[in-house]
């Protein structure tokens, strides 16, 4: 697939939006339609994404034996969704600085422990360049409500049993449904 341009077609107040325009193999235009955080792409090596936009924070409790979802009201799919906390990575910060701010805003926890930090994943390949770093830590303290009045969230431990049978009906984003997974046969 040759690269020949990407257009910028709409810029959004969070997500702009591009078409990319390719030439396949066989010399066939082929244009596809993506949207990014970044509102303003112009070369392919910026389609790349250098940064992560974003962390998502996988927390056990001190026991290790539960793992922390969020059911949260996604408003792209008009439904509640099982998801593990996460959030925009602010200018300046860390992913574990953002990690700890973010789990204190939508959950009320702390982050005890970070054990792990995962290299940079793509969280919609098939249509965005949105970058995350996913965090894998302990956690404790109090439930409470979200800071933030658009985030309709509802925070909670969760027991391998209590995950296999949500895995059985429950929507989920697909990171956390394949996490979970994983982690619910150990």
């Amino acid at each position: 697939m040759k690269f020949e341009a990407i257009e910028k077609k709409e810029r959004g107040k969070f997500i702009n939006r591009y078409d990319i325009h390719y030439e396949t193999e066989d010399g066939e235009k082929k244009v596809y339609e993506m949207i990014s955080r970044n509102p303003d792409i112009r070369t392919k090596e910026e389609l790349l994404n250098p940064k992560a936009d974003a962390v998502v924070i996988i927390m056990h409790n001190e026991e290790g034996d539960k793992i922390l979802l969020n059911r949260e009201f996604r408003l792209a799919v008009g439904a509640w969704v099982y998801n593990f906390p996460a959030g925009l990575i602010d200018a300046g910060e860390t992913a574990k600085e953002s990690a700890v701010r973010e789990l204190k805003e939508e959950t009320g926890l702390d982050v005890i422990e970070i054990r792990d930090t995962l290299y940079d994943s793509y969280s919609a390949i098939g249509f965005s360049n949105e970058k995350n770093v996913c965090v894998i830590g302990t956690a404790q303290g109090t439930f409470s409500e979200s800071t933030s009045n658009v985030e309709e969230i509802e925070a909670g431990w969760y027991t391998k049993e209590e995950v296999s049978n949500l895995l059985k009906g429950e929507l989920f984003a697909a990171r956390t449904q394949a996490y979970c997974y994983m982690w619910s046969k150990e």
